[in-house]
């Protein structure tokens, strides 16, 4: 720490320009005619309302209180970026990554499209929704001011660890398990094997396999339900293992009240009440296509959602026992 007493204004904005010059985030306070260059030239200049009016009009940002209260926004813009963090891992794995690969085995492999491009929209603007609006709610793992400054030229708020998360370890995980149900779904109730609907592009039309075109429009309609239903219910495993980067959910579940978040609870809950809505009301099916799910096919992801969590709950605790080895250097 550094000291620096009986200071001009040219001073003050000599210092200020001098930790910017070396590519750090400047904050100076001040509440005086001399402090006014300083508090212009800063990133974030603040402010106290007792101060005076030329010290007010140069800064950023005007405390009502006390100087302590930086500490507690500071504390929160953290908690608040962190969040984000775990929104944006959390929208990720269904939101893109278990919708383009549909789409990919449609076009290039000839499968019947396993996801309609109405569920796409559903999973993006509904199903999700309610339960990333939870993850905004959670309380820090830790405490957050002992991080060190973020470097706002190289942290950014997405950055290549959250993509590997969210895609190459949840998100491979929801598209594998997702598409498993959509064959096995077609397997057991058309009879028709995963093999057959590879390369099958324009055969899977009127006498693929014995049957008409309604009847296949039919089959894959509830596939693609299923599809829908699953990653649904997937996204609750991934709900919650991204509440934590590092604890497990022994340590921080949201029931006890160190951790407690209800809107986890009822953000899920309410992702399943519209895919029931979805899927199985009467006028939605005739506008949009959509079909009811066989019962199993809404208790077969349960135990698969929690398998994502236990997956999670390995590389977390890789990453605690060995926080130095290559797991943890790429974990988010």
């Amino acid at each position: 720490e550094i000291v620096f007493a009986r200071t001009t204004p040219e001073q003050k904005l000599s210092i200020v320009n001098a930790f910017q010059n070396r590519d750090n985030v400047v904050a100076v306070t001040g509440d005086g005619v001399n402090d006014a260059p300083a508090l212009k030239a800063a990133d974030v200049g603040v402010a106290v309302v007792s101060g005076s009016d030329v010290a007010m009009e140069a800064a950023d940002l005007v405390l009502m209180g006390n100087f302590d209260s930086i500490v507690g926004g500071i504390r929160l813009g953290r908690l608040v970026f962190q969040n984000l963090q775990k929104v944006i891992a959390y929208l990720l794995p269904a939101g893109s990554w278990s919708e383009i690969w549909p789409v990919i085995m449609n076009t290039y492999l000839g499968v019947p499209l396993p996801l309609s491009s109405f569920l796409m929209i559903i999973i993006c603007c509904f199903t999700d929704l309610s339960p990333c609006l939870s993850l905004i709610m959670e309380k820090e793992e830790f405490d957050l001011l002992t991080l060190p400054p973020r470097n706002h030229k190289k942290d950014h708020l997405i950055n290549l660890k959250i993509y590997t998360q969210a895609y190459f370890f949840i998100g491979v995980m929801e598209t594998v398990i997702a598409h498993s149900m959509f064959f096995l779904y077609m397997w057991k109730y058309a009879h028709i094997p995963a093999r057959d609907l590879f390369l099958a592009f324009e055969k899977y039309s009127d006498g693929f396999h014995g049957y008409t075109q309604d009847e296949l429009n039919h089959f894959n309609a509830v596939g693609q339900g299923v599809y829908f239903v699953t990653v649904v219910i997937l996204q609750w495993g991934n709900l919650l293992s991204v509440r934590n980067k590092r604890l497990s959910i022994l340590q921080a579940d949201p029931i006890r009240p160190k951790r407690r978040n209800p809107w986890i609870v009822a953000g899920a809950i309410l992702a399943f009440l519209i895919a029931i809505f979805v899927t199985e009301v009467r006028g939605i099916q005739r506008l949009f296509g959509t079909a009811s799910v066989p019962v199993e096919f809404w208790l077969i992801p349960l135990p698969l959602a929690l398998g994502i969590l236990f997956m999670d709950e390995i590389r977390k605790l890789l990453v605690r026992t060995f926080p130095k080895g290559p797991l943890a250097k790429i974990a988010w």
